[in-house]
């Protein structure tokens, strides 16, 4: 194993693999997962990163591609190709390449994304696959409707055989054969149809005897009256056997005849399957897309290292080649400083094997030609190996390989020997690799390498936090400051007495002690700076909320402004438009009037005069109707919280929420909260609030993540449970446009299988459905054709 293969290893990569394999459907995309190894390509990078992202795309919408467990099949075709006959397994594992083939085409185009050429390479072959499986029946079985001689061939064997265990059951019934009998049975010998006679009576019986029992006492007699039929049936089977070569010979030379086609399905299905395992994987993690740099800067914003448990892991910041190439990590024991260090080298290679990373949006990261690490205590007795020799000896293989654009990462660096010289070696060590262009993270103890963090152009401090009140680690990087060991504090905390600890501190050097101090006024400073910002930040979004919300409440409050003018405006056009009518109406009355005047008929004069009086009156009455509408309106009992009210300047419902004690209102209309006073309102008794909406906060569903597969398992459930799961599992397999899926319920008594028959035909999703032949499952296992 090389050095960088060692690497890998020391950076959890092969845990990492296990993950991705778990996430593939079958064992050829199982296989190329085992072999993921990161790129140095940044363009072939940025090609995988992009698929992973359109596929995780494609299956938030489609759903999971339906992916069978298909197997190589090269060695099969290849063996076709020549003239060989295969078997049923073998041909039937074809018939899956091209079912799964004809799936996964129909599941998406892609078009317009980067898995748009490996979807629309696929062929599939549907009449070959059904010619297979339509001939097949099972992995040793060969269908009647394989071939027209062969159904006549077996009608004929099922007819020779009817004849000879007619002419025996006579035998075996005939009280005059009773006592030869061991036992009134039929049976099979040599591929023969026989009775069991007594030792005895064998004469009584003639025939060919095929058998004799252990004990000498039974003999397997074929009566001469079934010799004859027994031949034919001998015959037709021999026939049978030929006829079933030919078949298979006939279903193979097609398949090699389409061998390129299949080959290359099977190809792009593993592909896929592959892909699709990545987007699963990213989704399983939490991950994101990462932004590939070439200016060698690297930026991880809220990463985990993906072994870590989502809910407990403490996502972390961490940044090198911006401003400085070398990082110094500090801080106590069991605080994070070796976990930063691996989420930094797992991180850098899972984005370069094309996976994406669990981090937040903005990480972005260089492509390395080379990440090595020196992590964990590798002592070893066989060897004579201490720790400072097994890492120095690690040290060696990483110097002696590094260059421009290596990542190296230190654990515990010039750790295990005297701190003066090992400090001093570490550093040495940093300069090296610096000088021939690597970058390099690195935890310490060593107060030594905090004051060359700080002094040094290009080196940056970091150190994994410390809570000093509870004197535990919070595991967060804090990048800009050095961290301190908090070794008296911790023994102090698990219980050494209070006067060995003065008497350590007594025995520190002065300088150090300084130093030690200023990194603890630093932490808190630090510490209290944060919790500043945060409450500020806390303060300037409660703000931005408050001003979203007035400017929705001004939004509202214009919209009820602007319908209550509309209002206004179509009651005074109303109103305007009678006024005008009865006008009309008065002065042609007048112009009547004017006329009867003149032929001086007064009695008519004065009544005409009446009604147009009345006339006026009424379109006076109407004008004034709507002034009282508008006027205020007594109630007729005092307003209280849950009463739906009708502001009378708006026509607007709203519900009463509360009432303050001088009398205001405080309402809700719609999304919008106001205040009035009782006079302004009018109580509305006994009608429900129209208008008026609550809002109500809904969680966004996830993404779907299970989606669709190509069989559903409903073995243990009962039938109201079975039957309800088929539904769901059927509109989810239409929603992925899958046309055969299979569910499995199992044998037994057959009840929950007639459950869920009894559903299938009342699904209007389903075009067909048939029990399992013999490969499938048989009686336990429904398949279903979808419409």
């Amino acid at each position: 194993m090389d050095f960088l293969e060692k690497s890998l290893k020391v950076l959890e990569l092969p845990e990492v693999i296990e993950l991705l394999r778990a996430e593939t459907v079958s064992e050829p995309a199982g296989t190329l997962a085992s072999n993921l190894r990161p790129s140095v390509n940044i363009h072939e990078i940025r090609q995988r990163q992009k698929e992973v992202s359109d596929a995780k795309a494609m299956i938030a919408i489609n759903g999971h591609p339906p992916f069978y467990s298909i197997k190589d099949v090269g060695g099969s075709l290849a063996r076709a190709d020549i003239g060989g006959m295969l078997n049923t397994r073998e041909l039937l594992d074809i018939a899956y390449v091209l079912r799964s083939a004809r799936n996964v085409k129909g599941y998406s185009s892609a078009e317009g994304t980067s898995l748009y050429g490996l979807f629309s390479s696929l062929r599939a072959n549907k009449y070959l696959e059904e010619t297979i499986t339509n001939s097949i029946s099972g992995e040793d079985e060969i269908a009647d409707s394989a071939s027209t001689e062969l159904a006549t061939i077996r009608r004929h064997m099922r007819a020779a055989g009817a004849r000879v265990r007619e002419a025996l059951q006579k035998i075996i019934s005939s009280p005059g054969y009773s006592k030869a009998l061991q036992e009134p049975i039929i049976t099979m010998r040599s591929d023969r149809y026989v009775i069991p006679v007594k030792a005895e009576y064998k004469n009584s019986i003639p025939g060919l005897v095929h058998d004799i029992s252990a004990s000498g006492a039974t003999l397997f007699i074929e009566p001469m009256q079934v010799v004859q039929v027994n031949n034919e049936i001998r015959e037709l089977e021999a026939r049978e056997q030929k006829e079933i070569e030919r078949i298979l010979m006939q279903l193979s030379a097609e398949a090699a005849a389409h061998k390129d086609d299949i080959l290359s399905d099977f190809a792009l299905l593993a592909e896929l399957d592959y892909i699709f395992a990545k987007a699963r994987l990213s989704y399983s993690l939490d991950c994101s897309e990462p932004e590939l740099t070439e200016d060698g800067t690297l930026t991880l914003r809220r990463a985990r290292h993906p072994l870590l448990p989502k809910k407990s892991a403490v996502p972390i910041d961490i940044s090198i080649g911006a401003g400085y190439d070398t990082l110094v990590i500090t801080g106590p024991n069991t605080g994070g400083k070796t976990v930063s260090l691996k989420t930094l080298g797992i991180l850098s290679i899972m984005a370069q094997c094309g996976l994406h990373i669990p981090a937040g949006d903005g990480s972005r990261l260089p492509v390395f030609e080379k990440v090595m690490a020196d992590i964990g205590d590798e002592q070893s007795i066989e060897q004579s190996l201490s720790t400072f020799s097994s890492h120095m000896t690690n040290i060696v293989q990483i110097l002696r390989e590094a260059g421009d654009n290596s990542l190296l990462l230190f654990d515990e660096l010039g750790a295990g020997t005297d701190p003066v010289e090992g400090a001093a070696l570490a550093i040495a060590i940093i300069e090296f690799a610096r000088k021939r262009g690597a970058k390099v993270a690195a935890t310490t103890h060593y107060a030594e390498l905090k004051i060359y963090g700080t002094s040094t152009p290009g080196v940056m401090n970091a150190s994994c936090e410390f809570d000093v009140e509870t004197l535990k680690p919070t595991y967060r990087l804090i990048t800009g400051i050095p961290g301190k060991s908090n070794a008296f504090a911790i023994s102090e905390r698990l219980g050494i007495p209070k006067e060995i600890i003065s008497d350590a501190e007594s025995r520190i050097d002065k300088s150090s002690a300084d130093f030690e101090q200023v990194l603890t006024q630093l932490e808190a400073r630090r510490q209290q700076m944060e919790k500043e910002q945060l409450e500020t930040r806390k303060l300037l979004l409660e703000a931005e909320e408050s001003r979203k919300k007035a400017d929705e409440y001004r939004r509202l409050t214009e919209l009820e402004k602007e319908k209550a003018a509309k209002i206004a405006r179509r009651e005074a056009e109303k109103i305007l438009e009678e006024a005008r009518r009865a006008a009309d109406e008065v002065f042609g009355e007048l112009s009547g009037i004017r006329k009867k005047a003149e032929s001086e008929n007064w009695q008519e004069v004065n009544s005409a005069g009446a009604e147009i009086r009345r006339k006026l009156n009424e379109a006076q009455d109407k004008t004034g109707a709507k002034e009282k509408e508008l006027a205020p309106a007594k109630n007729s009992r005092p307003v209280k919280a849950g009463d739906i009210v009708e502001l009378t300047a708006l026509g607007t419902k709203a519900e009463v929420i509360s009432v303050a004690q001088d009398g205001t209102l405080k309402l809700q209309a719609g999304i919008m909260k106001i205040s009035a006073r009782e006079d302004e309102v009018r109580l509305v008794e006994g009608q429900p609030i129209s208008g008026v909406k609550r809002i109500v906060a809904k969680s966004e569903k996830q993404l779907r993540t299970e989606g669709s597969k190509p069989e559903i398992d409903l073995r243990g459930m009962t039938s109201e449970e079975a039957v309800a799961a088929v539904e769901l599992f059927i509109d989810s397999a239409s929603m992925s446009n899958m046309e055969t899926v299979r569910i499995i319920h199992g044998k037994g008594t057959g009840a929950l299988r007639s459950a869920i028959q009894a559903s299938l035909k009342k699904n209007k999703l389903v075009k067909s459905f048939r029990l399992g032949v013999y490969g499938e499952g048989e009686d336990g296992v429904t398949v279903v054709s979808l419409k």
